[in-house]
């Protein structure tokens, strides 16, 4: 009896045990934590890379300074100064040539027009153009208004809103304007006086602006435009 040992092929794969070697042989190995990063401290964590900008939380308005709004800044206080003790000599002028007459020149509506002149020189309302004429349209709708509709406090409304639109139309804006339609239908002032006084007035205080901004070094330049 022979002893050589018999070779039998082996069994080729399948084509499902094929597929299981080849999953198992590319599935990436578990990663597996590490213990000393798990455990590092955030102190001692690695600084960010240069060039890097660390995030900065957004920063908030202080309670306070939300009630000061939005208004413009107070204006510096020679300015101030300048332009409150223009506008009051102004109007002493007007109490003064009141008191040379007799005559109750000062107005509240022209105390109006000395604050717009001398604080505000730059806006429309307050050029020559728009004090001049705007308290003459005034005093004409007060007039008319007085006359032809009605006095009391309905017609001084009804003088002030015509006044307003009358202005508006003529390009003469002027907010004083429409407070002397108003003194007009609730005093009925004689035209004959009030409206040659009135117009004078009006002269005096812009006279009196265009001075005053040429007294002072840097002050802005009154008018802007004369018509």
């Amino acid at each position: 009896m022979s002893t050589e040992t018999v070779l039998r092929p082996e069994p080729a794969p399948t084509a499902s045990a094929a597929i299981e070697s080849t999953a198992t042989a590319t599935a990436p190995a578990p990663a597996t934590a590490d213990p000393a990063s798990a455990t590092a401290d955030p102190a001692t964590a690695d600084p960010a890379p240069a060039g890097t900008v660390p995030a900065v939380p957004p920063a908030r308005r202080p309670r306070f300074a939300r009630l000061a709004g939005r208004a413009p800044a107070r204006p510096a206080p020679g300015a101030a100064f300048h332009s409150v003790s223009a506008a009051t000599a102004a109007l002493f002028a007007l109490v003064a040539l009141g008191a040379a007459i007799h005559e109750p020149v000062l107005i509240p509506p022209l105390a109006a027009s000395a604050a717009l002149v001398h604080c505000a020189p730059a806006l429309p309302l307050a050029q020559p153009r728009s004090v001049i004429l705007g308290h003459l349209l005034g005093a004409a709708t007060g007039y008319a208004v007085a006359a032809l509709v009605l006095g009391g406090a309905w017609g001084a409304a009804l003088a002030a809103g015509v006044t307003l639109a009358l202005t508006t139309l003529a390009r003469t804006p002027h907010s004083p304007a429409c407070s002397t339609a108003v003194v007009i239908v609730l005093q009925n002032p004689a035209p004959g006086r009030f409206v040659p006084l009135l117009f004078g007035s009006t002269i005096l205080l812009v006279l009196a602006a265009w001075a005053a901004s040429r007294v002072r070094r840097g002050a802005p330049r009154y008018p802007a435009y004369w018509w």
